[in-house]
């Protein structure tokens, strides 16, 4: 979708929000605009790691969740049916307003080309995303969904001084039981995920879809990453996967996680013993559905049956 009017012709709100990106050099999507993409998919599998390894390509820039995704659903709610605007505001101005966010956020980055916005939710929003960046490409991060929870648990008890936000009171955060149970459920950290996943996996625009799974990506950082370039269609950039850094320390003191944002410098698989009891590790371990493609348009990278990684 060649958009190159930026200025609405009506709304102040509009005006405000496009503004800043067009008082600096990004001024047509075809001149001088980057190439948006998304990272998304499931927590504790990989989204920062990943994040963390394209940070090195001086083209690209990434980072953890950003609140684009959060000022994308307030905006849209304000735009839409039953709200006071909803019926002033037709659907082109509300692309103008939402595309308006991703240029005014991402202004000062306007040296980088390839800009990738990192969001939970952006699984979920498929169909707009794909509206307003026709090329756009979104990475799913996932991992078998019981070490998920264990890489939670865990985080958890290293911090056990503090309670963190990801419980709103002390029956969710009990026990370790009521603790996945809590974030599983359909409207928390790793629930929604897995559904908003799941919806992008068999949806309609499967195709810009791409499944990367933790567990290759530690065992295999660079087979992955020339898939990842060849799935975005950017040249290979020769990455370092022995010095990474990224770290969010005042972002996760807040939710009471230290540590959750925090990336090892090399990239390796560590094995370790689970902290969930037998019953409940089994009961998540089952949730892996993107294991089966026979459904699905989405681009997964797999393993080989017959292939050793290295």
């Amino acid at each position: 979708m060649a958009m190159v009017r930026l200025i609405p012709r009506c709304g102040y709100a509009a005006k405000g929000i496009l503004g800043y990106a067009l008082r600096n050099k990004w001024k047509t999507i075809g001149e001088g605009m980057p190439q948006f993409h998304f990272i998304s998919g499931l927590p504790r599998s990989g989204s920062t790691l990943l994040s963390a390894i394209l940070l090195q390509n001086p083209r690209f820039h990434a980072g953890m969740t950003s609140p684009v995704g959060s000022l994308f659903s307030s905006v849209l709610q304000q735009c839409s049916a039953g709200s006071e605007f909803g019926s002033v505001i037709d659907t082109d101005l509300r692309r103008r307003l939402l595309r308006g966010l991703f240029d005014s956020y991402y202004a000062d980055k306007a040296d980088k080309p390839v800009i990738f916005d990192t969001n939970r939710q952006w699984c979920s929003r498929l169909p707009a995303l794909q509206d307003l960046f026709p090329k756009a490409k979104t990475i799913a991060c996932v991992r078998n969904v019981a070490w998920v929870l264990d890489s939670l648990e865990r985080l958890y008890r290293a911090n056990p001084f503090e309670n963190t936000k990801l419980f709103n009171d002390d029956d969710e955060r009990s026990t370790v039981y009521s603790r996945c149970e809590t974030l599983a459920q359909r409207n928390r950290l790793v629930g929604f995920a897995w559904t908003a996943l799941k919806e992008a996996y068999y949806g309609e625009n499967a195709d810009s879809l791409l499944i990367v799974d933790y567990d290759l990506l530690s065992q295999a950082p660079e087979r992955v990453m020339r898939l990842v370039y060849e799935f975005i269609g950017e040249p290979w950039f020769e990455h370092d996967f022995n010095h990474l850094s990224y770290d969010a320390p005042a972002f996760d003191q807040a939710l009471g996680v230290a540590g959750l944002h925090k990336v090892k410098p090399r990239v390796a698989p560590h094995a370790r013993r689970t902290l969930l009891p037998p019953d409940l590790f089994e009961k998540y371990a089952q949730l892996s559905f993107w294991l089966d493609g026979s459904a699905s348009a989405a681009n997964v990278i797999r393993m080989k049956a017959d292939a050793a990684i290295s």
